[in-house]
C-alpha cells in the first residue's frame, strides 16, 4: 500500500470509526450471522453458521429467510439432525432451493456432515488439520474442499458450492464463515469458538461491497477479483492491525450497506 503515513493514519481512523458503529449486535438482524446467533450449543452454531454462509449470496433478506427455512426443516436442532438423521428423515429436505443450491446439493451436504460429525467433534478440525504446522487460510480452504468432496458419489454440480483457492476463487463465503467462528472481541458479534486458528491469519471476505471500497482506499490495485486480490487487500489491512486484520470487513462491508450513514472519506 503506497500511501504516505498521514493519509494512512486518516484512513485507519475513518475505518475504525465505522468499525466501532457496525461491529455491534444491533446491526446483525439483517445479516446472515443472525442465524447462528439463534443457538447456544457449539455444534449448532457451527452448522447453522456453515449453512447460512453457504447460502449467503443474493438478497440478504432472502438469505436469512431461506436459512431460517432450512433450520426449521431440521427442527431447529441442526446438530441433532445432522448427527442422527436417517435416510428417511432426509425426505423433509426435498424441494429446498436457494438460487442454484438445490436439494441434490443439500442432501449431499447433510450426508457428508453426518459422516464428519460421527468422526470428529467440531468442524474446526476440518480447517485445522495439523496444529504443529503454521496455519494459512489458503491451505486450510484447499484441504477442506478436498475433504468435503472426497466421496465416490459426490454430484458434480454440488462442487461449485464450496469454493477453493486452488481455482483462484475469492472464497468469500468460507472466509466469512471462518471470521464468524474464529474472531473474538467484546462486541460478541463473531463467536470466537475456534481457538486453534489465529485471527491474524484470517482473510478478508471479498464481495462487491468490500472490493468497491478497497479500490477506493488503494487496498486493491489489480484488476481481477480472485484469491490474489483477497491476499492483497488482507495484507493492506494487516498494516492497520496485524493481529486482527479482518475486523475491517465490518467497515468496508458496512460502507457498502450503510453508505448513506457514513460520508465517504476522499
Amino acid at each position: 500500500m503506497n500511501i504516505n503515513t498521514e493519509v494512512k493514519s486518516n484512513i485507519k481512523d475513518y475505518l475504525d470509526d465505522i468499525l466501532d458503529k457496525v461491529n455491534n449486535l444491533d446491526f446483525i438482524s439483517l445479516d446472515p450471522i443472525s442465524i447462528p446467533h439463534r443457538f447456544t450449543f457449539k455444534q449448532d452454531i457451527e452448522i447453522a453458521g456453515f449453512f447460512s454462509a453457504i447460502l449467503a449470496w443474493g438478497n440478504r433478506k432472502t438469505i436469512i429467510n431461506k436459512s431460517i427455512e432450512l433450520m426449521s426443516l431440521m427442527d431447529h436442532q441442526p446438530y441433532d439432525f445432522i448427527k442422527n438423521h436417517t435416510e428417511n428423515d432426509r425426505k423433509v429436505l426435498l424441494g429446498f432451493k436457494h438460487r442454484t443450491f438445490q436439494d441434490t446439493d443439500l442432501l449431499y451436504f447433510v450426508e457428508r456432515l453426518q459422516w464428519y460429525y460421527n468422526t470428529y467433534d467440531s468442524l474446526e478440525s476440518a480447517f485445522r488439520v495439523d496444529t504443529a504446522i503454521k496455519y494459512t487460510q489458503k491451505s486450510a480452504l484447499i484441504h477442506f474442499h478436498k475433504m468435503f468432496f472426497n466421496h465416490d458419489f459426490v454430484p458434480h454440480r454440488t462442487k461449485k458450492h464450496i469454493a477453493t483457492p486452488a481455482k483462484k476463487s475469492t472464497c468469500k463465503r468460507l472466509n466469512m464463515y471462518l471470521r464468524w467462528m474464529v474472531r473474538s472481541d467484546d462486541r460478541k458479534v463473531d463467536f470466537g469458538l475456534w481457538k486453534s486458528i489465529p485471527a491474524s491469519e484470517l482473510m478478508i471476505p471479498l464481495d462487491v461491497h468490500v472490493e468497491k471500497y478497497a479500490r477506493h482506499f488503494g487496498f486493491l490495485t489489480q484488476k481481477q477479483r480472485d484469491w490474489s486480490a483477497v491476499e492483497e487487500v488482507t495484507n493492506c489491512l494487516r498494516v492497520f492491525d496485524p493481529a486482527d486484520p479482518v475486523k475491517y470487513d465490518y467497515a468496508l462491508f458496512g460502507l457498502g450497506i450503510h453508505s448513506k450513514d457514513f460520508p465517504l472519506l476522499t
